[in-house]
């Protein structure tokens, strides 16, 4: 009996660890984060920090459907999103190399925007996306201001249409136009 308390603890104290990466909502400050990324540079959130808003769309893994539409949707609309002064990036649990990494996804899609790659599965983790289940993270968009607090998280992403609803969504934050 004394075993099976024992499990019931570790896996009450798992959940709670759990829930607490997934309670991060509108208001709370965005972990800081330091991804190697699709074009060669390592991306820091704390490095925007006052300077432009950052838009980070998790997508569960490369060259699967839904994220290359999603991808395609991105790329295809890039001018339309850099009219804001705003960093966007997709982001997985894929390594950055590879023959399925987001450097090689990057490129198959033409992305003109950074992927970062999180194989430790760390910052996914810290944000609340990661599927434990699967091992990838879930479709979220975290939209974070200027500040470093999160504005908006959208759970409900549709690949098809996130260029256009990340250009709508943006506009609703009141971000500022780029000069």
């Amino acid at each position: 009996m004394r075993g099976l308390s024992m499990l019931s603890l570790v896996a009450a104290l798992a959940t709670g660890a759990m829930a607490h990466a997934a309670e991060l909502s509108v208001g709370d400050k965005a972990p800081d984060f330091k991804l190697a990324a699709s074009d060669g540079k390592t991306y820091q959130l704390s490095g925007f920090k006052g300077k432009k808003a950052v838009v980070v769309a998790w997508f569960p893994r490369a060259f699967t459907q839904g994220c290359t539409i999603e991808c395609k949707s991105l790329a295809a609309n890039g001018d339309r999103i850099r009219k804001y002064e705003v960093a966007y990036f997709m982001a997985s649990v894929d390594p950055i190399e590879g023959e399925k990494g987001n450097k090689a996804f990057a490129e198959s899609e033409k992305a003109d925007f950074p992927l970062l790659g999180d194989p430790s599965k760390e910052v996914a983790a810290t944000y609340g996306v990661l599927n434990a289940e699967r091992g990838v993270a879930n479709r979220w968009t975290f939209y974070i201001d200027r500040d470093g607090t999160i504005a908006f998280v959208d759970r409900a992403v549709k690949p098809l249409t996130s260029a256009e609803d990340m250009v709508a969504k943006l506009a609703e934050l009141k971000v500022p136009v780029a000069h």
